[in-house]
């Protein structure tokens, strides 16, 4: 990478607003660096150039809608290519905290990334884009982005910025796959849930590793179910009882038939002939 070039637009009437996002992450990284951007009025732009790289660093001062002539001055006389330029810039498709990484592509109605696509006569130029939202109504986009965002929207900003300062030396390196890999990482683990909100989605799975344990409970209380199940026995053994009584009773008939009959022979006279003799 030779050139950065962050894009907004100059003056302090807009220095915080949205359209700003590119000036602020390349403002943070030459503070950070120790680099000083100094008014350059053959390019048209505060221009400086990092220490340790050589990378120049560039914040047009021609307004956004012109931001393609000090890019295509620097890199004309320098001789850089297009795909040796890094351009810093605020991005409606993306929600404010996200910021990504790509080479080339349309240039999504950004009227700064028009303006130096046609003055480079390329796409293939690099991007950083750093998600400030949309206001969801196409007409309203030119106020939304000349304001400054809410609090809340300012620090998620701030933060995808901070990621993506992290790997600006990847970037100065020319390591750019690196670079995307780590910066769409760690955004992904940004927006990961808290871990209070983790546990607490992990909570109903351990409720229901938990269920098991009720058949143990009944398990321990089976056996006084089975103790119940072998009393029956000894009713067994007394239905085995009744059923010899049953059959007792038959010897009882016939005792009861014999002193009948004696009784009658007693009563009656005897007419069998054996007996008269």
């Amino acid at each position: 990478m030779k050139l950065i070039v962050g894009l907004g637009n100059p003056g302090q009437k807009y220095e915080a607003t949205r359209h700003n996002a590119g000036f602020w992450l390349v403002e943070r990284f030459a503070a950070q660096s120790g680099t000083v951007l100094r008014k350059d009025g053959k390019f048209q732009a505060l221009v400086g150039r990092h220490g340790a790289s050589g990378v120049w660093l560039v914040l047009p001062q021609s307004y956004m809608n012109s931001s393609g002539r000090p890019v295509q001055m620097m890199a004309s006389f320098f001789k850089i290519a297009p795909a040796d330029i890094l351009v810093v810039h605020d991005e409606l498709d993306f929600a404010p905290g996200t910021v990504r990484i790509k080479q080339g592509g349309g240039i999504a109605g950004h009227n700064g990334l028009k303006d130096i696509s046609g003055r480079l006569g390329s796409h293939d130029y690099w991007r950083l884009r750093i998600g400030i939202g949309h206001p969801g109504e196409r007409n309203t986009v030119t106020d939304y982005v000349l304001h400054k965002p809410a609090q809340e929207e300012r620090t998620a900003i701030d933060s995808a910025i901070d990621r993506a300062l992290e790997v600006l030396p990847l970037v100065l390196g020319g390591d750019m796959q690196g670079a995307m890999l780590k910066l769409h990482t760690d955004e992904k683990a940004a927006v990961a849930p808290p871990p209070r909100e983790a546990e607490e989605r992990t909570q109903p799975e351990k409720a229901e590793s938990k269920t098991p344990a009720p058949p143990r409970k009944t398990g321990k209380a089976e056996r006084p179910q089975k103790a119940k199940a072998a009393a029956p026995a000894k009713p067994a053994e007394d239905a085995g009882g009744t059923s010899d009584a049953g059959a007792a009773k038959p010897e009882k008939s016939e005792g009861k038939k014999g002193a009948l009959g004696s009784f009658l022979k007693k009563l009656l006279p005897d007419t069998h002939p054996k007996s008269k003799k």
